[in-house]
């Protein structure tokens, strides 16, 4: 009984669908009925040859837009009509005849490039990660073996030339480099390389690369060039470093005996001179004082010749006081008696120091000796003139 039940109810389920299926073909005959009035008035007035025509004005509409294209800041749009070069766009946007009438390359002016002779690096560092030894081993000029690393950076700077003139700037630009470097290294010595020649050969390979490439119409611009490393091959590293310990030692010596003739050449120079001007300063001394006892000497002989004993006679106790100026002992001669007492004026206190004493007794002396030589002087002029008048 419950199977008959089941079946009743698909029964009327399957009733309801139909009645929905009519439902809705009875709506889409009625939508048929309203617009086919409409659609039958469309196909009357459209035929085929407008709807083709419509369609291509519709595709070369798409094709000229199609030839819109940007240029970004630091590009340069080489346009080409049937391959060869028509003009060059600056950075904006513009438009062309699209392909295949014309193409567009869009060129990057203002990026920096480089290649690497002699080693190659890694994608994240521009140092020497691996040396390509068939690159950098190098003969010098006085036939060594030098292993150098070298990196150019170089940017286009015309973007017609850089496409149309050379196939492979990229690898032109390295075989030039290659060879210009053997070239300026193969004119150099091994110690000129290794120690101050660098930034000159760098200066040297730059103009010549760029030279170069200038004459095969690359459209390259070459920035730097960079001596990465420049050193012995590795089996006589070991030796090369101590010849170059010798040799900054010799130089080391050099510079400390330079800096010590430095400092000793101008202490003698100034003692030299400073001696030169004390002789000369006391031979003027000399040639002064000389010339003042000389002229002394002349006045006391024109007062001689006027008065002979007076003359003598002063002068000998002007020496003789002189003499026992400066004398701390006083002898005393007592009349009529036979004794002489001596003052003890050492104990009596001094004012004038031992310096000045000794430089009075100095004076003393030379004031004696001046006496004397006076004296015998006159002792011979006199005689002259004794010798002479007996004539």
């Amino acid at each position: 009984m419950a199977w008959n039940d089941d079946n009743k109810r698909h029964g009327v389920g399957n009733k309801n669908q139909q009645d929905d299926f009519a439902a809705l073909e009875e709506k889409w005959r009625e939508l048929q009925a309203r617009f086919q009035p409409y659609f039958a008035s469309l196909k009357q007035r459209l035929s085929w040859k407008k709807m083709v025509g419509y369609s291509l004005g519709t595709l070369f509409f798409a094709w000229l837009i199609s030839g819109i294209y940007i240029v970004d800041q630091g590009n340069r749009g080489v346009v080409t009509r049937f391959g060869a070069y028509a003009n060059t766009e600056l950075p904006g946007p513009h438009w062309h005849w699209p392909y295949p009438l014309e193409k567009v390359a869009i060129v990057n002016v203002e990026n920096q490039r480089f290649i690497e002779i002699g080693y190659r690096s890694s994608n994240r560092s521009m140092t020497a990660s691996q040396s390509v030894l068939q690159e950098a081993l190098m003969l010098t000029e006085d036939e060594n073996i030098v292993n150098v690393s070298l990196a150019v950076q170089y940017q286009i700077k015309n973007a017609k030339d850089y496409l149309f003139n050379v196939k492979s700037s990229e690898e032109t630009l390295k075989q030039v480099t290659e060879s210009i470097q053997r070239g300026v290294i193969g004119q150099n010595s091994m110690d000129y390389i290794l120690t101050e020649g660098r930034s000159q050969l760098v200066f040297e390979m730059k103009d010549k690369i760029q030279e170069a490439m200038d004459s095969y119409g690359a459209g390259l611009q070459i920035t730097s060039v960079n001596l990465q490393d420049a050193q012995p091959p590795e089996e006589v590293q070991n030796s090369f470093e101590d010849a170059i310990r010798a040799r900054e030692d010799k130089q080391r010596l050099i510079n400390e005996s330079q800096a010590y003739a430095n400092e000793v050449i101008p202490k003698a120079r100034g003692a030299s001179a400073r001696l030169i001007n004390e002789a000369e300063s006391y031979e003027a001394k000399v040639v002064e004082r000389a010339k003042g006892e000389a002229e002394r000497f002349d006045q006391l002989l024109v007062e001689y010749e006027r008065a002979p004993e007076i003359t003598r006679k002063r002068l000998y106790l002007e020496s003789k006081e002189k003499l026992y100026s400066g004398s701390n002992k006083v002898l005393v001669n007592v009349e009529n008696g036979s004794n002489m007492f001596y003052l003890p004026l050492n104990s009596v206190p001094q004012t004038v120091n031992n310096q000045n004493s000794n430089n009075q007794q100095m004076a003393n002396n030379r004031n004696v000796n001046q006496a004397g030589n006076y004296k015998k002087l006159l002792n011979t002029r006199d005689g002259i003139r004794s010798s002479r008048s007996q004539r």
